[in-house]
């Protein structure tokens, strides 16, 4: 069994926003499939399972992430845990993977971190980051720019992509595969 877990913010002022990219990807998902929600008071967020896989968007926000996921890996004891985020670090549309090391400021993974540890994977969605490092709270919590909303779509499914990937074939050859490079939208080209 795998555990894929979304962060984002759980009200409905958030959801558009660069932070919620990983509750997009999980949305799109139990879109797509026949999923069952076993959402628990206990589990802090919105459970459902998929064949023999779990999907969970915390409902802790995003700070508190680490409480919900806990809270499922205790009752669920999965296999694999798979946490998909945004990355300021990582320019828009850009796609990498990775298991363990830091949480690189993003408060979701600390508190992940703190919770489990730090040996899960990381699918890395980049969003970019603003000009001056003190509108890092205001550019997470705002809606992605039109043209970036114009490639999300194309950028969730081949994240969705990946991730069925993982649950097939080794953490290295899907990076290889499905690492992406940065798209540049006509209103961030210099």
């Amino acid at each position: 069994m795998i555990l894929i877990v979304g962060l984002g913010n759980p009200d409905s002022q958030y959801k558009n926003n660069r932070h919620n990219v990983g509750f997009m990807v999980v949305d799109s998902f139990i879109g797509d499939l026949s999923c069952e929600n076993i959402s628990k008071n206990v589990f802090q967020g919105e459970l459902f399972k998929c064949s023999s896989n779990l999907f969970l968007k915390p409902s802790t926000y995003m700070n508190l992430s680490g409480q919900s996921v806990r809270a499922v890996c205790d009752y669920y004891k999965p296999d694999e845990v798979i946490v998909v985020h945004d990355d300021l670090d990582l320019p828009f549309g850009t796609l990498r993977f990775k298991c363990g090391g830091g949480h690189g400021g993003h408060n979701g993974l600390r508190s992940i971190d703190a919770h489990i540890g730090v040996d899960y994977i990381r699918v890395r969605i980049g969003i970019g980051k603003p000009e001056h490092k003190s509108d890092v709270a205001h550019y997470v919590l705002s809606d992605f720019t039109v043209c970036q909303k114009e490639f999300l779509p194309k950028i969730i499914d081949h994240v969705k992509q990946s991730i069925r990937a993982l649950m097939h074939k080794d953490l290295k050859e899907v990076s290889v595969q499905y690492s992406l490079k940065e798209i540049l939208c006509s209103e961030e080209k210099r």
